[in-house]
């Protein structure tokens, strides 16, 4: 469901028009809607409603703090994979029992900050992983829950940069590892032992390989208990794609139904890391036609939104739906949409349909997700303003950076 919307050829974000906003707040300029978010996250609570579940927003997808404080406010936990994160978690209201802490990477004073915090758990990535966790609680004389992430080996099938369960991937202990992994931190002093978690990848499609990593995870899950080892919850992760283009995405009834229907009498509380299904549809970039150039047979559309502004298209040669703001009557043409960006790669959208004359306005849709989260000063650019509109109201969640902003940790070197 979304309520980004055209009424009389006109582009809405909710009850506002979206030229309103571009006059108001100014260009390139990211928008979300809040109803939208709200709708995804209730749909998804549902699905789910009668089982135990933790639902983990993935806040890498989209870190606003007043995206987070909306979700924190539905009942949302909360996916995380830094201390920045952790941060911004706990300052939009989130409840740190309710975050759990991925990623392969994690930094002692991380660690210590996130075992401050109370968290729910540290889905752990090695063996080395878990050596560093117990020092460290140790130290702080705190036990630290833990899950371990395995790996299940199952292609997702979707883009290589955002697969996350093959064994070639830097992600997760593997499954032949994993009960010796398990044994270990049952001896050790300082850890407690919670979960298991699993995460295959991102904008998956189809529910096949959801339930083939699942079926893995409960045969170890089953395996665990018979060895003595109870896990309290099963984190499946996230990954569910939603629509660009043409996809069909998952229904979120059909996929909480197959996920119950493998769960069968088990008790263990369901925890999950949705990021783009929350939030993806969401949100709009909407940006400004600075200039119409041919080049023989190509025609371009300079925007003022650029690589830096949304990279998806750049980094996994991504399909984002771009749009007129106001529809008119006339002859349309194919465009090459790109941005201000030196860099032959910075474009948008190819081969685009359009009615357009410099000044008009374009929206380039699905951005809730790895829009903003992605951005960067490149060129020196500073990044956009970003807005959240409730019904007819509108309010400025980010402020447009100014040239001051960035420049503010630098120094010019003195002698």
């Amino acid at each position: 469901m979304t309520l980004i919307h055209y009424q009389d050829n006109e582009l809405f974000i909710e009850k506002v028009p979206a030229k309103s906003l571009a006059e108001q707040f100014d260009t390139p300029l990211y928008v979300y809607s809040q109803g939208t978010i709200t709708a995804a996250y209730e749909a998804f609570s549902q699905a789910f409603e009668k089982h135990p579940v933790m639902i983990c927003y993935a806040v890498k997808a989209n870190a606003n703090l007043g995206v987070l404080s909306l979700l924190a406010q539905l009942g949302a936990g909360f996916d995380i994979v830094s201390g920045g994160e952790l941060e911004r978690v706990l300052r939009a209201g989130g409840d740190p029992a309710k975050i759990v802490f991925s990623g392969v990477g994690k930094q002692d004073w991380e660690i210590q900050n996130a075992l401050a915090a109370g968290i729910a758990c540290f889905n752990i990535e090695s063996s080395m992983e878990l050596d560093q966790i117990q020092r460290l609680a140790c130290s702080m004389d705190l036990i630290a829950p833990i899950s371990i992430r395995v790996n299940p080996d199952v292609d997702a099938g979707t883009h290589p940069y955002i697969s996350t369960g093959l064994r070639e991937n830097k992600f997760g202990v593997s499954m032949e590892d994993a009960p010796g992994l398990y044994q270990r931190a049952r001896d050790l002093s300082h850890i407690e032992t919670k979960g298991i978690d699993c995460h295959i990848g991102s904008q998956i499609t189809e529910l096949a390989p959801f339930i083939d990593a699942m079926s893995r995870v409960l045969s170890l899950v089953d395996d665990l208990a018979i060895a003595g080892i109870n896990l309290a919850h099963i984190d499946l992760g996230g990954g569910l794609g939603v629509c660009y283009d043409d996809e069909t995405p998952v229904d979120i009834l059909e996929y909480a139904g197959a996920i119950l229907q493998g769960m069968g009498h088990r008790p263990q509380t369901l925890v999950f890391e949705p990021g783009r299904y929350l939030t993806a549809n969401a949100g709009v970039l909407l940006t400004r036609v600075v200039n119409i150039k041919a080049n023989e047979d190509r025609h371009f559309a300079i925007v003022d939104a650029g690589m830096n502004d949304l990279i998806r298209p750049a980094l996994y040669q991504s399909w984002q739906r771009i749009t007129e703001v106001e529809i008119r009557n006339s002859d349309k043409e194919l465009f090459e949409v790109v941005g201000p960006i030196c860099e032959s790669g910075d474009f948008l959208g190819k081969n685009r349909s359009l009615a357009i004359e410099a000044g008009d306005l374009l929206a380039i849709h699905s951005v809730g997700a790895y829009g903003f989260a992605m951005s960067s000063n490149y060129n020196s650019r500073n990044r956009v303003a970003e807005v959240m509109v409730s019904g007819a109201t509108t309010q400025c969640v980010r402020q447009r950076e100014t040239i001051d902003d960035q420049l503010r940790l630098e120094r010019c070197l003195v002698f």
